[in-house]
């Protein structure tokens, strides 16, 4: 049976072995480290209720200045990738709505994540194809401030690409797998 629990164990993991372990976001072991990341599971499929979670989540992160960054876990009805991304695109016009825009930043991950012009058999995608389909919510002003003591970080995003196709589409996908 698949708890809520296990669920979280299973992102932690792949924050850890794919997203520490590759290096894709250098800022986000220290993070980890200092338990400052939020993980919230909505096991409802019901996009009013997933929206509700969503600015829940806000509010957590206005409230806890000591969590830096929230998950919101997404396991059960946004397998599908097109799905997801309007599940995304809601996420964001809330945060225009209510005045979170600066505040706040949106980060995607799912398993079939796919960038746009991107074949789904690239490497590249595991980038973002995490464990389940998941929200992340950023807060900007960390952002801005961990980039400034990062060289280059506009290359980021590349070098996490060229990573990805160096080790393969078959090395990506058994690191990830192994989380579950």
């Amino acid at each position: 049976m698949i708890t809520e629990e296990l669920i979280i164990g299973q992102t932690k993991k792949w924050i850890t072995e794919v997203v520490i372990g590759c290096n894709f976001c250098p800022f986000a072991a220290r993070e980890i480290k200092k338990d400052t990341v939020h993980f919230q599971v909505e096991i409802s499929g019901l996009r009013t209720i997933i929206l509700e979670r969503f600015l829940e989540e806000c509010k957590r992160l206005i409230e806890n200045k000591n969590i830096e960054t929230s998950f919101l876990i997404l396991p059960n009805g946004y397998e599908e990738f097109d799905r997801y991304l309007e599940i995304l695109k809601m996420g964001e016009r809330l945060l225009s709505r209510n005045k979170y825009t600066g505040i706040f930043q949106l980060a995607s991950f799912h398993p079939l994540y796919c960038f746009a012009g991107v074949s789904a058999d690239d490497a590249a995608n595991y980038t973002n194809r995490s464990a389940y389909p998941m929200l992340q919510i950023l807060r900007e002003e960390s952002i801005e401030r961990a980039l400034l003591h990062y060289a280059d970080p506009e290359k980021i995003p590349e070098r996490n690409v060229e990573y990805a196709r160096l080790k393969g589409i078959d090395y990506m996908k058994l690191l990830r797998d192994a989380c579950f």
